[in-house]
C-alpha cells in the first residue's frame, strides 16, 4: 500500500512546514555530490559497490553509506547476487525528471547557488540553525 503525501506545490495561503518535511528530506538526501555521481551511474543499470567504487574512487565504506542513506531516502534498491548485492534506482523515470529539473533551474539561475554562502562552493560549513530560524522569522514577518 502506498503512502499518501500532501501536495507540497504553492497554493495561496499560509505554507504547511510539517507537509514540506518529507520533500526537505528527500532533497537533503540528495544534497551530497558523491550520492548524485552514484544515481547518475545507476541510471544506465545495476551495480555492485565495488563497480562504483572503482568509477567514483571513493572507498568501499563510503560508496556502501552513501548507498545506504539512499536506500533510506527510497531512492534505490538491492537484490542480493552471490556474495554481492546489486543496487538499482526504484524509481527511475521520477527521480531521472527531477535531475532534469535541477539541471534546468541551475541553467537559469546562472549557477547562482555557487555563489551562496551556506551551501556554494566556498563553503565549509553546515549552516548555523539559529540564523536560520532567525531568517525565517523575518520573513514571516
Amino acid at each position: 500500500m502506498q503512502a499518501s503525501y500532501p501536495d507540497i506545490s504553492a497554493e495561496r495561503g499560509a505554507v504547511d512546514a510539517a507537509a514540506l518535511a518529507p520533500a526537505a528530506a528527500m532533497f537533503h538526501g540528495l544534497s551530497d555530490p558523491a550520492r548524485l555521481a552514484i544515481l547518475q551511474h545507476l541510471t544506465v543499470g545495476e551495480h555492485r559497490v565495488r563497480d562504483l567504487t572503482e568509477h567514483l574512487g571513493l572507498a568501499q565504506s563510503t560508496v556502501s553509506a552513501h548507498l545506504a542513506c539512499l536506500r533510506d531516502c527510497g531512492l534505490v534498491t538491492s537484490r542480493p547476487e552471490g556474495r554481492a548485492s546489486m543496487f538499482s534506482l526504484t524509481t527511475a523515470p521520477e527521480l531521472l525528471a527531477v535531475l532534469a529539473a535541477a539541471e534546468q533551474l541551475l541553467a537559469s539561475t546562472g549557477y547562482a547557488v555557487e555563489l551562496c554562502p551556506n551551501y556554494g562552493v566556498g563553503a565549509t560549513t553546515t549552516p548555523d540553525v539559529e540564523h536560520l530560524k532567525s531568517h525565517e522569522k523575518s520573513e514571516s514577518a
